[in-house]
């Protein structure tokens, strides 16, 4: 379900001046330390303005699949940054 999700999602990201810049699937060797559950995946993603991404997230297509992601994900950490 959860690749199914990302079909359709990640496509999505450049439609909204996204960019996937890093898609990660970490096995348990590359962890020295974690204080939290070891992540199955890690995405990257930039988007020029914070509208670009709110907009992202409220695309229709988008949103048809949502319940893909709400069955296959266990919990999501999202840090916005600031590119300095």
């Amino acid at each position: 379900m959860f690749h199914q999700f990302e079909d359709v999602a990640l496509p999505i990201i450049s439609n909204y001046n996204g960019r996937l810049l890093l898609r990660v699937r970490p096995t348990d060797h590359n962890f020295i330390e974690h204080h939290i559950d070891k992540p199955y995946e890690i995405h990257l993603v930039e988007f020029e303005t914070e509208q670009d991404f709110e907009n992202f997230k409220q695309d229709e297509e988008r949103k048809k699949f949502l319940h893909l992601k709400e069955q296959s994900i266990k919990s999501v950490l999202l840090i916005k940054g600031t590119k300095i």
